[in-house]
């Protein structure tokens, strides 16, 4: 049975992890025959968002405690994803990949990585297994590639303008079609970057997690 490494980056759209998306993302992936353990770095979030009213919150949280919430527990440091146990990794969106993964949502294409995030991604990569990228998460792909991969964040001209500022190629995609890079074997999809409910979400990242799963 193949076994996918999925790192999340908190619990919820506007600090953390989009938790549609991390949830439909380890539904597909049980349902495509293989099986999920999700890993988070073990750092303070850049800051904690009210959820109802957008505003921020004068309080700290973890980012591997709050993602546990997501992983019912199921989880482990991202220091310790060590690459041979697995046959691909997996990266939700949410604002957490731009904010807590690295910090994309500040510093834009200037942008740095969290350390054992970035030894996680390119272990993938060196290694040749498959990785996928939903939503936001695409922009961490030119930090781990080669200059000239593709991928897809949908359509926002700022960030796809990012993501060739950092070396990657930006391929435009619908919400219910995915990316498939063939030379760096990475994969990407919109998700709620253009997605306007959880069932518009679920068809690319269904997509995304078939091929991921297929291919590695």
């Amino acid at each position: 049975m193949k076994k996918v490494a999925v790192i999340l980056s908190g619990s919820g759209v506007y600090d953390g992890s989009e938790i549609h998306e991390a949830v439909l993302a380890l539904y597909a992936i049980e349902k495509a025959g293989a099986t999920w353990h999700c890993f988070a770095p073990n750092i303070s979030q850049l800051h904690v968002i009210n959820h109802l009213t957008g505003e921020e919150m004068d309080e700290t949280r973890n980012v591997l405690i709050e993602s546990a919430r997501i992983a019912r527990g199921n989880i482990d440091d991202v220091a310790k994803l060590n690459v041979d146990e697995f046959d691909a990794l997996l990266l939700p969106g949410g604002f957490g990949a731009a904010k807590n993964l690295t910090d994309f949502a500040v510093s834009g294409a200037e942008c740095s990585i969290n350390n054992h995030v970035a030894q996680a991604c390119r272990a993938f990569a060196q290694a040749g297994k498959p990785a996928g990228y939903l939503c936001i998460a695409p922009t961490i792909i030119p930090m781990i590639y080669d200059q000239g991969v593709k991928g897809t964040i949908g359509n926002d001209e700022a960030t796809a303008a990012a993501f060739g500022h950092m070396g990657g190629e930006h391929v435009n995609c619908q919400v219910d079609e995915i990316y498939f890079d063939e030379k760096h074997n990475v994969l990407s999809t919109p998700a709620y970057m253009l997605a306007e409910n959880i069932s518009q979400a679920a068809s690319g990242i269904e997509k995304l997690v078939d091929k991921l799963v297929e291919i590695a």
